[in-house]
């Protein structure tokens, strides 16, 4: 072997090199030159905003991490907001959000997903026949609208084949406000409930939700399908939730708010793994109240002993038809999520 023509006393007193990093600081840009914006659509990381009137595209900054952005987030943006052809600007922060619609992929998996967020009413659209209306959507999607603090409204279309009244006797005793279509009628009701609102539509494909945003705002231009005649059924057609503004005089409210709709894609299920008990009866101020001397883990679904419910409706103070209505919706969490 070669002998080292380094001395042991040059091995002593030897030190490695130093990498030339730059120095670590806890110090976060401030941002000051950041503008406002509102998230349209998301495409595979990539976010559609809405700037001061321009749509501009944008990616998610790396300090928001994992922070997810949903369509209907109010957000601060960096960087090129001119919207011209391949500009490119950063989300740097994620404003409070008002509302968070949130599902999970089924009953039994525990990671919830937000839909989107800052609406104030949840529209439940649902078809008369052609398909068949499928309650169990609508009362999942009623949990999910009243634990999350949004309005519930229910929109069923296709009235011109089918009757409403059945139907509506199901939820009336939850007085959730309702309004009827049919394809080519007047939409001025309808126009009524969501001027001057954030709203967001569900409901399973081929219920006609594209058919209804396209009379509703002329331009959106969102793609529509048909029911398959064998499974009855509705085709996928919208692929992602998009926002989109109302139209300007009828959209906007009374105190000049602006009126906005998130679309979104046909579900076939919501699943609540989320929300338990305590939390949806909460949002029944009447009957929350009734339950407040229940034994320890009632869940108040009727299947108890001494449940205060049940003496509610026996004493008369709390009306039966509700408290059915309540338990129905309970249930709905147990039950298939489609």
């Amino acid at each position: 072997m070669a002998r080292s023509r380094y001395g042991r006393e040059d091995v002593e007193h030897y030190e490695r090199p130093r990498r030339r990093t730059r120095p670590r600081t806890k110090d976060r840009p401030t941002y000051d030159d950041a503008v406002r914006g509102r998230v349209v659509t998301v495409d595979r990381g990539r976010f559609t905003l809405l700037v001061d009137g321009r749509t501009v595209m944008a990616m998610k900054a790396r300090p928001l991490g994992r922070k997810g952005v949903v369509v209907g987030d109010r957000v601060k943006v960096v960087g090129d907001v001119s919207g011209d052809d391949g500009s490119l600007a950063r989300i740097v922060e994620v404003e409070k959000r008002s509302t968070t619609l949130r599902r999970t992929a089924d009953d039994d998996d525990p990671v919830e997903r937000v839909i989107v967020s800052n609406a104030e009413q949840l529209v439940i659209v649902t078809a008369l026949a052609d398909p068949e209306p499928r309650t169990g959507l609508v009362d999942r999607a009623l949990v999910a609208a009243y634990v999350s603090g949004m309005k519930p409204v229910l929109c069923l279309t296709k009235a011109d084949l089918a009757e409403p009244d059945a139907f509506l006797s199901t939820y009336r005793s939850l007085g959730v406000p309702w309004v009827v279509t049919q394809r080519g009628g007047d939409l001025e009701e309808v126009r009524g409930l969501l001027a001057g609102r954030t709203s967001v539509l569900v409901g399973h494909s081929g219920v006609g939700k594209s058919t209804l945003v396209n009379a509703l705002v002329p331009d959106a231009d969102r793609e529509t399908g048909h029911v398959n005649a064998v499974t009855g059924r509705g085709r996928h057609t919208s692929t992602s939730a998009y926002l989109l503004a109302l139209p300007e005089g009828w959209g906007t409210g009374p105190d000049g708010a602006e009126g906005w709709i998130i679309d979104t894609p046909g579900i076939r299920s919501f699943g609540l793994a989320h929300v338990d008990p305590e939390t949806l009866i909460e949002t029944f101020p009447d009957l929350d109240e009734a339950t407040e001397d229940c034994p320890r883990g009632c869940t108040h679904g009727g299947d108890e002993p001494e449940c205060g419910l049940d003496e509610a409706v026996t004493q008369g103070t709390v009306d039966p038809d509700r408290v059915e209505s309540f338990r129905r919706l309970l249930a709905a969490r147990s039950e298939p999520a489609w």
